[in-house]
């Protein structure tokens, strides 16, 4: 998969970048859980449009069956993830102990990539079983400015009552992450493409301008817009940065 020639972003429905609500007494991991989660196609326009914003080769983008924790694990191995300036997930985000089933599941916070294959099993399982955990972040070895995890609660702790970024945050932080772009709630999945891709151009439109005003500009604009829904603060606010990265 590749980027589309132009970014068209179309929903028929509201999507949340978390997992689905489903009630179901606390049970072990199961990899078959994370096929269930909804489909993100907008999430392509979003990566995409920020690709373009700080000039990354398409061989920089990893969309679709090349989004998985075995890549960004092999990146890492080989120091190529310590070259990316730019660091960006936009996927789903799970909270220990949360609400869903999966979430039930887990016993610390992680993004959801692209699930192996069925009928992978033993060594390969263990080594990539479709999430991004925090462990495994802390292990990475990062050199970036920015890190944009687009993704529903990705400033929680590592669990329900845990203080907020004790969870992906901190675990960026430690692997080399100089500033982040994380959510302290529930995302709309087209309103984060808004935010982020109106951020990423502001900072295109004043490279002198720091995150925190993009971000600021990103969200006025939505803030002001004539859609009720678009300028309710629960469609733009969830995001905030941590750290300048300067």
């Amino acid at each position: 998969q590749s980027c589309p020639k132009g970014i068209v972003t179309a929903q028929a429905q509201i999507a949340m970048r978390s997992a689905p609500k489903t009630r179901a007494a606390r049970r072990a991991f199961n990899v078959e859980d994370l096929r269930s989660a909804a489909p993100l196609p907008e999430t392509t326009d979003e990566v995409c449009a920020v690709a373009a914003a700080v000039g990354a080769p398409e061989t920089d983008i990893y969309l679709g069956e090349r989004a998985t924790v075995r890549t960004i694990k092999q990146l890492a191995q080989r120091n190529a993830l310590a070259e990316f300036r730019v660091v960006h997930f936009a996927s789903h985000g799970l909270v220990a102990g949360g609400r869903s089933a999966l979430e039930q599941a887990l016993t610390e916070p992680a993004i959801l990539l692209t699930p192996p294959p069925k009928g992978t099993t033993g060594r390969a399982l263990e080594e990539d079983d479709g999430l991004l955990k925090a462990s495994d972040v802390a292990a990475l070895k990062l050199n970036a400015d920015w890190v944009v995890l687009s993704a529903c609660n990705t400033a929680a702790g590592s669990g329900t009552h845990a203080e907020p970024l004790a969870g992906l945050a901190r675990a960026f932080f430690h692997a080399g992450a100089r500033a982040l772009l994380v959510s302290h709630w529930e995302v709309d999945s087209d309103a984060a493409v808004n935010l982020v891709t109106r951020a990423f151009a502001e900072m295109v439109r004043d490279p002198k301008t720091t995150r925190g005003r993009a971000l600021q500009v990103a969200m006025t604009e939505l803030a002001g817009s004539a859609d009720p829904r678009v300028a309710h603060p629960a469609h733009w606010a969830p995001f905030v940065v941590v750290g300048d990265g300067r």
